[in-house]
């Protein structure tokens, strides 16, 4: 078969699949947009320790994911599967929880949202370097924009960064760690499959989250209300696994650097649920920001990719 009728036997399925995975990613980020104002609950009384709700979240998943894999009889991976395991690993099922729980005990949850607006960039930087991605110019252009947009609409609700703190420090740790995970699940999942990434990555790190989340009990029991405890499942069940499923499907379809951008609207998102659900305050900027950041998202996904670009 030549170059050209390859090409043309290929050009029917292309939008399909790219509004697919467009749609899944959109789905996991929907999950993703309740975590900080559920983790926010969970340490707000302080009854929770942050090293507890990091760690035992990721506890919980694993059994999850342990009980899934084997119910499925999934294979097991083979050699540098493993160590690509370990990076998703360290970014999403230790890295940011970890980073973010710490955080937020200090940092409110719109301020949260500034720097977890960056995410989607470094997600798509992360998919150039490792994914060989190569978006054109005008997809950075309304990627950027994006990111600003987020920054912007998170900052005018009373999230503004005021000065760096050491919990910026941690959310921007926590940024870089999604980044990187998110980047080699999303390939990775094109190999092992997309739920079966996040759960073998939840196996791989349970002795490390166990052995945490041992220590965390030691020191201090955690206590709380059903309203903390209920916020901690869901950090444990969609959080740190259910929602992977959906995303890592997404970025195996992707492309990824196009499917990331649909992060933009987590930010909207986020603080929506921390209105209905925290009783914050709904203003006209805070709505006018919102379409603004969805609209700059929009454009980003339907950046015009050329071949050899996505």
């Amino acid at each position: 078969m030549t170059a050209n009728s390859s090409a043309t036997a290929l050009d029917a399925p292309v939008l399909p699949t790219a509004r697919a995975g467009l749609g899944w990613g959109l789905l996991g980020v929907l999950a993703f947009s309740f975590s900080v104002p559920f983790t926010r609950v969970a340490v707000e009384s302080g009854g929770m320790p942050p090293l507890f709700i990091g760690a035992g979240r990721a506890v919980v998943a694993a059994l999850l994911a342990a009980c899934a894999l084997a119910f499925t009889r999934q294979r097991l991976p083979r050699g540098v599967h493993w160590a690509r395991l370990a990076v998703v690993a360290a970014g999403v099922v230790v890295g940011f929880p970890l980073l973010t729980s710490f955080a937020l005990t200090t940092a409110p949850a719109g301020h949260s949202a500034v720097v977890i607006a960056l995410l989607p960039a470094a997600t798509a930087v992360m998919a150039v370097l490792r994914g060989h991605e190569r978006p054109p110019p005008a997809f950075w252009a309304t990627a950027a924009a994006g990111a600003l947009a987020a920054i912007g609409f998170a900052t005018s609700r009373g999230g503004g960064l005021g000065g760096l703190h050491w919990s910026d420090l941690l959310l921007f740790g926590a940024v870089v760690s999604a980044a990187v995970g998110y980047a080699e699940g999303g390939l990775l999942a094109r190999e092992l499959g997309a739920w079966q990434t996040v759960s073998w990555a939840l196996v791989l790190a349970a002795p490390l989250m166990a052995a945490l989340t041992a220590v965390s009990i030691a020191g201090r029991p955690p206590t709380g209300t059903p309203v903390e405890w209920a916020a901690f499942a869901y950090l444990a069940l969609v959080s740190m696994f259910l929602a992977f499923f959906a995303w890592y499907r997404g970025l195996a379809i992707g492309p990824m650097v196009r499917v990331s951008q649909v992060q933009l609207v987590q930010p909207v998102l986020t603080i929506a649920w921390a209105v209905l659900l925290l009783g914050e305050q709904l203003t006209w900027t805070t709505v006018v920001g919102g379409a603004v950041v969805i609209a700059c998202a929009g454009v980003a996904v339907r950046s015009r990719f050329g071949a050899g670009e996505s």
